[in-house]
């Protein structure tokens, strides 16, 4: 007997998910532990295994698209059975009703409106609907790889069109916002078509690839159904460019956004301001890249429009035409008559005041470089202006003497298997007092807070592109030792761009630390979702009081910034001082 799946709810916050990738298709069998699609929920991309035997009858969605919890995906079965019944059961009826129905409406009316149209020019025949699911291919799409990515670039593709490929094997590497990764097509066949060009960007769930059957027309896959009517507006523009040579110039100037281009050309051409359809397409399909903007040259229709503007001469008032810009020449000859007597008049009196001091001039020219801005610098600066303009950030300062840090560092050094920094002493001193404050170890998440019991440490790491924040879990119980070489391991490998999304989520508290730079003292922003986030400056040789006396002493200064929706001044202002008795008292940090 057939049964119906239904969107599952994989997160406690899940309201839809979108079909990222089918991995079975209509006719495919289906064993209990298949992994049947990639569904992408609110959090991040997840497998969506079947738990029925069976053969897959029918698919509700297509990949791209979104549907709430509990609406019909897919019918399971037996091969040959009548699916109909259990999609009326699962509420799933509906669609394709719609769909079936929709083609009796049109006929009738195409009938109607032919007759008229015989006269000019016979009607061209309709295209004969192509069921996608019949098609032996199976179109790759950019995937979600991080809970923050909105597209991603290919950075390389590791095969060619034509080339064989097996389920296993990386189609191309994708950068994203975070790291360079691996894209697996799942699939196996022929790699029949390459839509985004290495260093192009591309929208997730966009259409990357196509593998399948060598030979297969992937036509359909591709215009999904647009072609027609695309053709079809075509005719009505053909007569209003005969009755109407004007409206021809002014269709530059109309909506370019149904042009096909890559994401970097379309916005390359909206900041040169290029109407896209002023532009010739040298990829597949006529569309637009980045080359092509770069190459393009305004036409000899815009060339026309302007010599005719400047050139044209204008009625008067008999119907003669008069003599252009004369009026404009005149006043440029009185100018510049005027500006030669000026100057003589200039060289007329420095002559009298006597001598002049003659200083070479010195003729700068004004250049400058603009690069694409990358997805890391793009989610960036989306997440920390959302921070920093919705949380109401205030900020505590406090000097924190280190000496005893200092010494105590030099002497496990000398014992310890791995080298202690200071800002691993800093991680454990801030875990530590975390416990110990668990209004700081929060997050605001609107209607609520979260008092996280656990402590995860996040500590903000430099890279050429920008900063990553690797998170070091459970940091209250853990060694400084051990602090050490995850910390190390970490920088490490987000320098080298293998950072994986769990590396970097999950953060309860983080760490800014800007002390190997010799910067004094600095404020950081919240890395939301979390409460707070310590800025680290250097250690500073400076003159203390101790004991009535000014003797030199080693001092850092720590600000904490706050969100003051969940933490006060005076929350913030106690863990700081737990935090300073703990740097300045280390062997309280090895109980």
């Amino acid at each position: 007997m057939a049964e119906v799946v239904k969107m599952p709810k994989m997160s406690d916050t899940m309201t839809e998910g979108v079909i990222a990738k089918w991995h079975k298709k209509v006719g495919d069998k289906v064993q209990s532990g298949d992994v049947l699609a990639e569904i992408e929920t609110d959090k991040a991309t997840m497998d969506f295994e079947s738990y029925q035997d069976g053969v897959l009858l029918y698919v509700g969605v297509e990949e791209g698209n979104s549907v709430p919890v509990d609406a019909v995906i897919a019918v399971l079965g037996q091969e040959g059975e009548d699916y109909k019944a259990a999609l009326g059961a699962g509420g799933g009826e509906t669609a394709p009703k719609a769909e079936a129905e929709a083609p009796k409406e049109e006929k009738p009316a195409a009938a109607e409106t032919q007759p008229a149209a015989e006269p000019a020019k016979p009607a061209a025949p309709a295209k004969p609907a192509v069921d996608p699911a019949s098609i032996p291919a199976v179109v790759i799409r950019m995937p979600l790889l991080s809970d923050t990515m909105t597209e991603g670039t290919i950075n390389k593709w590791n095969f060619k069109v034509g080339d064989k490929i097996k389920s296993d094997d990386s189609l191309a590497d994708v950068d994203t916002d975070k790291a360079t990764m691996e894209v697996v097509g799942y699939e196996e066949g022929t790699l029949l078509y390459i839509g985004v060009k290495e260093g192009e960007a591309a929208k997730v769930n966009d259409i990357i690839a196509i593998v399948g059957k060598e030979g297969t027309d992937i036509t359909p896959l591709l215009d999904g159904g647009s072609a027609p009517a695309a053709e079809a507006a075509s005719a009505p523009a053909e007569g209003a460019q005969e009755e109407a040579p004007a409206e021809q110039e002014q269709a530059s100037s109309a909506d370019d956004s149904r042009v096909k281009a890559s994401p970097l050309a379309r916005k390359i051409a909206k900041e040169k301001g290029i109407n896209l359809n002023d532009v010739k397409g040298s990829a597949e399909g006529g569309r637009i890249i980045k080359k092509d903007i770069e190459e393009y040259k305004p036409g000899a229709r815009a060339a026309g429009a302007t010599q005719g503007a400047g050139t044209g001469a204008t009625p008067n008032v008999d119907g003669q035409k008069a003599a252009p810009a004369q009026q404009p020449l005149a006043a440029s000859l009185e100018q510049i008559q005027q500006e030669e007597s000026a100057s003589a008049k200039a060289k007329e009196g420095a002559a009298k005041s006597g001598p002049t001091v003659s200083v070479p001039a010195f003729t700068g020219q004004e250049k400058f470089t603009e690069k694409p801005v990358t997805q890391m610098r793009k989610v960036i600066a989306k997440r920390l202006s959302e921070s920093l303009f919705t949380a109401p950030h205030f900020y505590l300062t406090m000097s924190i003497d280190m000496d005893a840090a200092i010494n105590a560092r030099g002497k496990m050094n000398e014992v310890a298997p791995v080298k202690i920094s200071f800002n691993d002493f800093v991680v454990k001193a801030c875990a530590v007092a975390l416990k110990q404050h668990p209004a700081i170890n929060s997050s605001w998440l609107g209607d609520k807070i979260r008092y996280n019991e656990h402590v995860n440490v996040g500590v903000a790491v430099a890279v050429d592109e920008g900063l990553l924040v690797p998170v070091v879990r459970f940091a209250d119980g853990k060694s400084l030792s051990q602090i050490s070489v995850e910390v190390k391991e970490f920088a490490k490998k987000a320098k080298e761009k293998k950072l994986q999304p769990s590396d970097w989520e999950g953060s309860t508290f983080t760490i800014s630390n800007l002390g190997m730079f010799g910067i004094e003292e600095f404020t950081a922003i919240i890395n939301s979702p979390d409460s707070c986030i310590l800025a680290v400056s250097g250690i500073q040789q400076v003159p203390v009081v101790k004991n009535g006396a000014v003797v030199p002493g080693n001092v850092m200064k720590v600000t904490l910034s706050c969100d003051h929706r969940v933490v006060d001044g005076a929350t913030g202002a106690a863990f700081l001082q737990t935090l300073k008795a703990l740097l300045e008292e280390p062997v309280r940090l090895l109980i």
